[in-house]
């Protein structure tokens, strides 16, 4: 449920617990409204960004069928300070951005060592509103061997919907555990870094004392240079 927002001052409408809100689209006119903090909060944990909402907005005589088009945070306390909802036209297809939700366990991982790498969190559908989902299941079982990959092409697909990202676009896969020989490798060379960091500032600090006693040395001249024009002045 939305309220129509009136002129009152944004910071105010949050002060009070309201979003204040946009929903528009290509059957109406953009509205600005305001809605519950709490009430959309809990909406957004459960639909996400990818599934179909009923926006009742006061004063409509129909409910306008919205996906959450975009949130704006607060960076510092992390809050919503403003969503757009844009008008989905039932009968036409849409573009969307689907969560991917990595289920099973990988071989690779659990039984040789492996780290499991993920590129993609979501991807860019194609489909009919009625065929939307909330998330596209990766399954992490297929990764038995460090050989094996799970690309945008592998994924299984709802019915309907097609993936707009590049079908060779890598999802997930399980790289190999470091050898022994490798640790060596990367401490010895981090060794090297240390030691070329305390060369460098030992050249440095006797550069800095060299410098010092060519200092004292030029001092020294120059009061030998006062003494001596001391002596001819008495003369």
């Amino acid at each position: 449920k939305a309220s129509k927002r009136d002129k009152k001052d944004p910071m105010e409408l949050r002060e009070d617990g309201i979003i204040p809100a946009v929903v528009y689209g290509p059957e109406i006119k953009t509205i600005s409204i305001g809605v519950n903090y709490k009430e959309f909060e809990k909406l957004h944990n459960e639909a996400g960004e990818s599934s179909l909402i009923d926006c009742i907005v006061e004063g409509e005589k129909d409910p306008i069928t919205v996906l959450i088009q975009d949130l704006q945070i607060e960076p510092l306390k992390g809050r919503i300070i403003h969503v757009d909802f844009r008008q989905i036209k039932m009968g036409e297809e849409m573009n969307a951005t689907v969560e991917l939700e990595f289920v099973g366990e990988s071989v690779a991982v659990k039984e040789q060592g492996g780290t499991l790498i993920q590129n993609y969190e979501e991807v860019n559908v194609k489909c009919l509103p009625s065929n939307l989902v909330s998330h596209i299941n990766v399954d992490l079982s297929k990764l038995a061997t460090f050989d094996e990959v799970i690309k945008i092409k592998d994924l299984v697909l709802p019915e309907g919907i097609t993936v707009l990202d590049d079908p060779e676009g890598l999802v997930a896969k399980v790289a190999q555990p470091l050898t022994d020989e490798q640790f060596k490798a990367m401490e010895t060379e981090g060794d090297k870094g240390v030691e070329s960091v305390e060369v460098e500032g030992e050249k440095k600090e006797e550069g800095e004392e060299g410098a010092g006693v060519e200092g004292e040395k030029k001092d020294e001249k120059v009061e030998n240079e006062k003494k001596e024009d001391k002596k001819e002045e008495k003369k």
